[in-house]
């Protein structure tokens, strides 16, 4: 609690330093169409999209009480500001989903933070999401957007790496211009936001997955993060302090690129802006 309190003190003193700098703004009344039929069809996005999905981690102690990491994870996208207008229903053939692989560094019972990886989403017309098609059915259909994970965000760990019972974890990320497929992505005022460069943070509370169903494991741990061990070489699959899966939801949010020398006091400002938010949910 004292640790949540410093964080939430530390990301309003950073936003309101960033705010001088001039630094970036997360895009609120932004538009999404999933099914790259332009801004007039498309659904206006209030704050963020919902994703949820699941996360394979190995881990490799490098001495002391300090760690490197590989995550590999699928994720499903199917509305918007939790509004139940569910995009296969009001869009058919906009299923969206995503594949997220990244590295990082960390400490034992205390926190980690990512180094670098990839964010890709799909638009699945099929929606086969959840099968053995190519990663999870995650990386069917065609790729509309590519983020490059930055150094940074991460979260809490406890004594054996895993993410602290639905910890909070924070993803900073950036598309360069052209790295979004035009026709999905616009502003308010109808620009498609392909022709530039942009922003996405990422917020998820991370459980540990006792039990992940055989698919999963072949899919995201054999196939996408290449594991041999239990569960890909014969022998049943179980988590270990060194591999294990974790589940994730969460929002996905859009933000202007800040200013050089910005972007880090951002990122603590934007993971203190999504601890409150989550403790506000909690609330509701």
């Amino acid at each position: 609690m004292k640790f949540l309190k410093k964080l939430a003190c530390a990301a309003a003193v950073a936003m309101t330093v960033a705010g001088g700098a001039n630094a970036a703004t997360v895009l609120n009344d932004w538009v999404f169409n999933p099914i790259g039929g332009g801004y007039a069809s498309g659904q206006q996005v209030n704050e963020y999209l919902d994703v949820n999905g699941n996360a394979f981690i190995q881990i490799n102690p490098t001495g002391g009480s300090s760690f490197s990491f590989a995550e590999h994870a699928v994720f499903n996208i199917v509305q918007a500001d939790s509004n139940s207008q569910l995009f296969p229903v009001n869009y058919p053939g906009g299923n969206i989903s995503a594949t997220f692989e990244a590295t990082g560094t960390g400490n034992f019972s205390g926190a980690f933070s990512f180094s670098g990886g990839t964010i890709r989403m799909y638009q699945n017309a099929t929606n086969q999401y959840g099968t053995s098609a190519g990663i999870y059915g995650a990386n069917q259909g065609n790729m509309i957007a590519e983020f490059t994970v930055l150094a940074g965000g991460g979260g809490l760990v406890d004594a054996s790496g895993s993410p602290t019972n639905n910890g909070q974890v924070t993803v900073l990320a950036k598309a360069s211009q052209g790295s979004l497929d035009s026709g999905y992505f616009f502003r308010e005022n109808g620009q498609d936001l392909s022709t530039e460069s942009i922003m996405a943070f990422a917020f998820t509370n991370a459980n540990t997955v006792a039990n992940p169903t055989s698919i999963l494991v072949d899919e995201v741990a054999c196939q996408y993060a290449n594991f041999t061990g239990n569960g890909c070489n014969g022998s049943a699959y179980a988590n270990t302090p060194g591999s294990f899966f974790v589940s994730n939801n969460g929002q996905f949010k859009l933000a202007e690129v800040p200013e050089p020398g910005s972007l880090a006091l951002f990122g603590i400002a934007m993971l203190g802006a999504g601890v409150v938010s989550r403790k506000r949910a909690k609330k509701a």
